[in-house]
C-alpha cells in the first residue's frame, strides 16, 4: 500500500527533482543540531572526568557514583584503594569515581 502510494506520488511530481544538496539540507542541520547539543557537551564532560581520574592522589576526599565518600589510601593504574571508615578499605575502579570533595563539604557530611 505505501509502496503504491509513494509511486504515485513519483509519477505526479514527474521531473520535478531539485537540486540533491537542498533535499539533504534537512538531514544536514538535524545532524549539527544534534552534534552541538548532545555529542559534544558529551566529549566535554568525558574529557573533564579523564583529567579529575588522572590527578586522584593519595589522601584526596571523593565520592563515588554510588554515593560513598571516601579517602584515597591508594592510587594503581585502573584500582584505588578508599578508607571509607576506620579500619574498612575498599578497592574501587577509578571509573567509578564521579568527583573531589571540598574539605569543607567532607566535614559536613561526615555528621
Amino acid at each position: 500500500m505505501v509502496l503504491f502510494l509513494f509511486q504515485q506520488l513519483c509519477e505526479q511530481s514527474g521531473q520535478q527533482t531539485g537540486n540533491p544538496l537542498l533535499q539533504l539540507l534537512p538531514l544536514i542541520l538535524i545532524f549539527v543540531v544534534f552534534y552541538f547539543l548532545l555529542i559534544l557537551p558529551q566529549q566535554r564532560r568525558q574529557k573533564k572526568h579523564q583529567q579529575l581520574l588522572s590527578e586522584l592522589n593519595k589522601g584526596d576526599r571523593v565520592i563515588t557514583s554510588s554515593g560513598i565518600y571516601g579517602t584515597i589510601a591508594n592510587v594503581k593504574e585502573r584500582t584505588v584503594m578508599l578508607v571509607i571508615a576506620d579500619g574498612v578499605k575498599v578497592e574501587i575502579e577509578k571509573g567509578s569515581i564521579s568527583g573531589k570533595v571540598n574539605k569543607k563539604d567532607a566535614g559536613s557530611s561526615s555528621k
